[in-house]
């Protein structure tokens, strides 16, 4: 999902030197990603009021104005500084518009974007025995739905280290280094999340918590 790393280094090095063509380059190669890493975590009532292209917008507004910034101190790579960047802007967002309504935004049913379906069939792919994965258009629209609501019930740390691994397509060093986490820590999250997932998609009883 995200650009290659070592043409983003390349650019990220170019860009150091003074390059303002590798800046427009570096941007324009994460802008796409990062509108697909905002669709899926803007809350379907805040999309009613703000467009995530306008957010992704303010974020590579803001990643070119600090950019030298982030140069001199790349604490962590590139495409995670933009999501940080992103998630930013996002609780603000949510943040003004709840106050502008004086209500707040309720969360609504997850609602994973067109581009998302292909991730979702290998995800219930990984989750299901191999005979119940889904074929026919009409059954794997189905599992969809229900892959939909069975990410809705799961907690915010869950849902996002599954949409990190199977959307984003982050490796487990990267989601640790997002979270804070070691990766020993990311990767029993990331177990956990699937199995609690795989509880609520086959109506499972969970047992108890490890």
């Amino acid at each position: 999902m995200w650009p290659n790393a070592d043409e983003t280094r390349d650019l990220l090095a170019r860009a150091k030197a003074g390059d303002t063509a590798a800046v427009d380059d570096l941007l324009a190669r994460h802008r796409e990603p990062l509108r697909r890493a905002v669709d899926l975590r803007i809350d379907p009532a805040l999309a009613r009021r703000v467009d995530a292209s306008d957010i992704v917008q303010d974020v590579l507004v803001e990643a070119s104005g600090r950019l030298q910034e982030y140069l001199r101190n790349p604490a962590m790579p590139f495409h995670l500084w933009l999501r940080h960047l992103a998630k930013d802007r996002m609780i603000d967002a949510h943040r003004f518009h709840r106050q502008a309504q004086r209500r707040s935004l309720d969360r609504e049913q997850t609602q994973l974007p067109a581009w998302a379906g292909d991730s979702s069939i290998q995800l219930l792919a990984h989750l299901l025995d191999r005979d119940r994965t889904p074929a026919s258009a009409a059954v794997q629209h189905e599992m969809e739905l229900r892959l939909r609501q069975a990410l809705d019930a799961l907690d915010e740390d869950d849902r996002e280290v599954i949409w990190m691994r199977h959307y984003e397509q982050l490796g487990n060093q990267e989601v640790a280094e997002t979270l804070g986490l070691t990766e020993a820590a990311a990767s029993m999250r990331y177990l956990r999340a699937l199995r609690r997932l795989r509880q609520e998609l086959l109506g499972e009883e969970g047992g108890p918590e490890s």
